[in-house]
């Protein structure tokens, strides 16, 4: 691993390389925290082959190999040429990057894919909910933020992957769990990675908070009716998952950073916590009934 300031260098020295196109440049208007979300920061080693390339608000990571790397998710249309940048910085280059992966396909995790698609050449791999909003560029009908979030860049090349179905890239192998609710297609990406005899299960855990735009109830969508159901077995799924270490689409959610600082503390292991899928997942629960129980108390 290079020294942090050599790192920091290459790094913004990777930003000016990649400038943005026209559609990395999309306004996303009607965002007031994303500036904040898509403020810079250097890249880390997170553990094995796999690697923190997102911004300081919207996660990405790296998961690389000799035979190519995978990319999952890539924050707004403007944090495109910001992860490009680190992942130069990082030594390795975006043209082998073979495969992207996405969480769920709101602006803010999947609005950089076409561009980043464009730089590398990748296929882009979703769930059968999500291929058809990342082909248009529009989220449905049945997505509970419809009319509230903004459209992305059309993404070509998007290959369907069933749940519990395996990426894989030379020796990769990352598998789907379909974590849906925040959005219909979402999905959680899980795999091994090692060092030495040491190997961890990372977890890229999807959003799983009831956010929705003014008048979705998720107690009785007609647009959406399974999302209860959904957001349940999204979080059965990642309460059964094996889970050394979760990483989150807003690293914030699960605290990213300040695990981090602890680690580079001297604390080695802080990335690690069995616990943390379970416990995303109990807390997810416990608001999604809370807003459910708001909801019930309203008038027809």
């Amino acid at each position: 691993m290079r020294p942090p300031h050599l790192l920091l260098t290459l790094f913004l020295a990777g930003i000016t390389a990649a400038a943005p196109s026209a559609a990395a440049a999309q306004s996303t208007a009607n965002c007031p925290d994303c500036p904040t979300w898509n403020a810079p920061t250097a890249p880390f080693h997170l553990f094995g082959n796999t690697y923190y390339v997102g911004t300081r608000g919207l996660s990405a990571l790296l998961v690389t190999s000799p035979e190519g790397h995978v990319l999952i998710d890539a924050g707004l249309p403007e944090s495109a040429p910001l992860i490009a940048g680190s992942i130069r910085a990082l030594g390795f280059r975006v043209e082998d990057v073979r495969v992207i992966l996405n969480s769920h396909v709101h602006f803010d995790h999947a609005g950089g894919i076409a561009e980043l698609q464009r730089m590398s050449g990748a296929e882009v791999v979703a769930s059968a909910a999500s291929a058809p909003v990342l082909e248009r560029g529009t989220v449905g009908r049945d997505d509970p933020q419809f009319g509230a979030v903004a459209s992305i860049a059309r993404v070509a090349r998007v290959r369907v992957i069933p749940a519990g179905d395996t990426v894989q890239v030379g020796s990769l192998q990352l598998r789907a769990l379909r974590t849906a609710g925040h959005t219909p297609g979402g999905t959680s990406w899980t795999w091994t990675t090692c060092e030495g005899e040491t190997c961890w299960a990372i977890v890229y855990g999807d959003s799983q908070s009831a956010i929705s735009a003014d008048g979705f109830l998720f107690s009785r969508s007609t647009t959406y009716p399974r999302v209860l159901e959904d957001f349940e077995a999204g979080f059965t799924a990642l309460e059964q998952v094996r889970c050394d270490v979760l990483v989150t689409p807003h690293p914030d959610a699960t605290g990213l950073w300040a695990r981090l600082a602890r680690r580079e503390g001297g604390e080695r292991e802080a990335m690690r916590d069995p616990g943390a899928c379970k416990r995303y997942a109990a807390t997810a629960r416990e608001r999604l009934a809370q807003r459910v129980a708001s909801e019930r108390e309203r008038k027809p």
